[in-house]
Formats: C-alpha cells, sequence, structure tokens
C-alpha cells in the first residue's frame, strides 16, 4: 500500500499540493480548476491560503508553498520559477447613482472618493502609476484587500473602486454598482510560480489544469 501510494504521487495522482492566491482568485479563478482537480485528480489534497503577492514568494522560496498565482511582474526570487498565466482587465467600479460616463479617465475618478486596495499589492502600485502618469496622486478614503468587500462598499455609494475583472465572474447589481472600462487601459497579469525543480507529480497535475483554463 504505501509504495502503490508513492507511485500514484509520483505520477501525479496523489499527493498534497499548497497554493498561495489573493482573495480574488480565490474567489473566481481557482474554483473551477478545483472541480476539475476533484474529478481528474481525486487523491490530491490542495490546501489553499489567501495572501499577497509578495508572501506567496517568500514562502516558496522558504519551501512552506507549492505553488503561488502572483499579480506580474514581481522581482526574481532565487529558487523560484514564474511563468505568465492569464491577463485580466481592470473596470472602474462606481455607485449607479453617480450617472459615470461610459469610459473614465484618472481625472474623472481622482475627483470621487476612492476605494483601493492595500498600498502592498501589486494591484495598488499599478493603479498609483496609473494616476501618476496623468499627473495625479490622489488618496483613498479607505485600503482594503478584499475585492468583494470593497465591491460592497461601492454598492453602498462610499465610493469608486478599480478591480480586475475575470472572464467568467459574475457583475454586481447594475441597479447598485455601474462597471466602466478605464483609458488609458489598465490590465492585471497573473503568473504561476513554483519553487525550481519542486514540480513533482501533484504540482504538474496542478499546473496543467491551471494552464488549461479559459485565458483572457
Amino acid at each position: 500500500d504505501a509504495l502503490d501510494q508513492v507511485r500514484r504521487q509520483v505520477a501525479g495522482q496523489g499527493g498534497r499540493v499548497r497554493i498561495g492566491a489573493s482573495t480574488g482568485a480565490l474567489a473566481h479563478l481557482l474554483p473551477q480548476a478545483l472541480r476539475v482537480l476533484q474529478r481528474e485528480h481525486p487523491d490530491i489534497d490542495v490546501q489553499v491560503a489567501v495572501l499577497t503577492s509578495a508572501e506567496s514568494l517568500a514562502r516558496l522560496a522558504a519551501g512552506t508553498l507549492d505553488l503561488g498565482l502572483l499579480a506580474l511582474p514581481q522581482p526574481a526570487q532565487r529558487g523560484v520559477s514564474v511563468r505568465p498565466w492569464r491577463r485580466d482587465p481592470v473596470r472602474a467600479f462606481v455607485p449607479a447613482a453617480w450617472g459615470a460616463p461610459r469610459v473614465l479617465t484618472p481625472a474623472w475618478l481622482a475627483a470621487r472618493p476612492l476605494i483601493l486596495n492595500d498600498a502592498g499589492t501589486r494591484l495598488a502600485r499599478q493603479t498609483a502609476e496609473w494616476f501618476a502618469r496623468a499627473a495625479l496622486h490622489p488618496q483613498p478614503r479607505i485600503e482594503l484587500n478584499y475585492n468583494d468587500a470593497i465591491t460592497s462598499l461601492v454598492a453602498a455609494g462610499y465610493g469608486a473602486a478599480l478591480l480586475p475583472h475575470e472572464a467568467g465572474a459574475p457583475l454586481p447589481d447594475p441597479a447598485q454598482v455601474s462597471v466602466h472600462a478605464v483609458r488609458p487601459a489598465l490590465w492585471r497579469t497573473l503568473g504561476l510560480a513554483h519553487r525550481s525543480g519542486g514540480d513533482d507529480g501533484p504540482v504538474r497535475a496542478v499546473l496543467a489544469v491551471l494552464q488549461a483554463a479559459p485565458q483572457r
């Protein structure tokens, strides 16, 4: 039995895989892959931790994580391999009562209260750079890392937000939140990271399922 278990793990049919992902990826990107894994590799035990990209990189380097879903680009980390995975548009989520134009600019958004991701995240830095290119440096009304909570605050009229919208993810109630394209366009790129030389059978199986997921 022990030898058979080892064979299944080497073949990618069984074992434990520890994944680090943001709340957005966990809510909208991982569930479909987890359903496929449960169907095709029922002996692989996937454990998911809610982590920022920087935290995932650190834990991969320390050997306490097997896979990470990271916002790109990230600084190179010795012993960690990163490959591009998908690209999703960043949209403006605005209280419907504001009657916003169809396409929103940095100037329009900077003049209104904002709810943005925590300053330590890649999305926050990317958003700050997007405003800075228009010579704008707005201060958010509040910073959060939980996108569903941000959307709820937008629905309550507390402010506008810039959030990635993954293909297939449900849109909020249009009576409460309107979703708009932004100009210039803004994209969130994700990568798959794993420990160099640590892609054993179960990790390879999970990588294959994630890479086969619909891309944007």
